[in-house]
């Protein structure tokens, strides 16, 4: 529990289902060592689900004993796609399906809403500062990474100097719609596979909950004739696909095989690209069996074609307290956000 005086920062990781708060100190110190969970009324449109997310900021407030005139600032993250400013996409987006949300400019609601600042990332964005904060500590603002995080689709975060970088319309580091050569990593007389943004081998396309059950689970069971899984609804299938994957069980090692390395021509591309000092992987494999979560980190590693210098600075480690992630980024970008200040001013008029 904190006390009472000191100033804090609030970070709202709005889900579809959920909303999880955190609190943080302005010197660095999380309040909450757990989920602060409650509904995130999304499906009841914009207005509802502003209010949630004001229930959630005086919720977490009440768990860790905080007076609400210590809060500094909010940060908040929210599935994508979404400006850098956090206007929902205007052709809405999976969670937010309802015509009120599209162009709807959740950011600004929220901050007129509490009174507070509030700094917005997407969800993926705001895992992965937390990722990079948290391996590279005290160096993080002398670092730069790149996340992918596997989940129904694939998102992820490029992060420059401790800071993710949004890009000029908010969509850097959407990781999941750059396109992959698929040269060697498709088998014989398998389909190219399509994502539903409308891009056929995307990264997307082959890493990600959505891709097994479209893409990789319909192939591989014509070459695994009798497996279990072939008496099961599609979508129930392609979540069952990582227990049989922890078990050993070949048509999905040869699944995952397949995302790993579709995350290390991913990350390939990003060598070259932004040559970071990390790759991390989030997602569905952070929560999976040791074993099993090691050796698909591996496989994505064997994947990654270095230089050798790059390979020597280079590391590849999982997003940590997966669960967690979302919220704690995005209190570290408000945190960041107060420190910084204000926008440095042009040096040429």
């Amino acid at each position: 529990m904190g006390s009472a005086g000191v100033p804090v920062v609030v970070g709202l990781d709005n889900g579809g289902t959920s909303n999880n708060a955190t609190v943080l100190t302005l010197d660095g110190q999380f309040l909450v060592d757990g989920l602060v969970e409650i509904p995130s009324e999304v499906q009841a449109g914009p207005e509802a689900a502003i209010e949630a997310l004001a229930r959630a900021l005086d919720g977490v407030l009440a768990h860790t004993g905080v007076p609400r005139e210590v809060v500094r600032a909010v940060g908040l993250d929210t599935p994508g796609p979404a400006s850098a400013t956090g206007v929902i996409s205007s052709r809405g987006s999976t969670n937010f399906s309802q015509p009120a949300w599209r162009g709807f400019d959740v950011r600004g609601a929220l901050e007129r809403r509490l009174g507070l600042p509030v700094t917005y990332h997407n969800d993926g964005n705001a895992a992965a500062l937390y990722a990079h904060h948290v391996h590279f500590g005290a160096e993080a603002m002398a670092r730069s990474s790149v996340s992918a995080i596997v989940g129904t689709g694939l998102g992820g975060g490029v992060v420059e100097a401790g800071r993710v970088v949004a890009g000029a319309a908010g969509m850097a580091g959407e990781l999941g719609h750059v396109h992959l050569p698929l040269d060697g990593l498709l088998a014989a007389e398998q389909p190219v596979p399509t994502c539903a943004c409308g891009f056929a081998g995307d990264a997307e396309s082959i890493a990600s909950l959505t891709a097994i059950e479209r893409n990789l689970l319909p192939y591989w069971l014509t070459r695994y004739p009798g497996h279990p899984l072939a008496t099961e609804p599609p979508a129930r299938a392609a979540k069952l696909v990582r227990g049989y994957g922890e078990r050993g069980d070949a048509l999905a090692r040869a699944i995952f095989t397949q995302q790993a390395m579709a995350l290390g021509r991913l990350f390939t591309i990003a060598a070259n690209f932004t040559d970071p000092h990390a790759y991390f992987v989030g997602g569905g494999v952070v929560e999976a069996a040791p074993e099993f979560r090691d050796w698909f980190l591996a496989t994505v590693r064997e994947h990654t074609v270095l230089r050798e210098e790059q390979a020597a600075v280079a590391t590849f480690a999982l997003v940590p307290d997966r669960d967690m992630a979302g919220a704690r980024g995005a209190a570290i970008a408000a945190l960041e956000a107060l420190r910084s200040g204000p926008a440095p001013q042009p040096l040429v008029a």
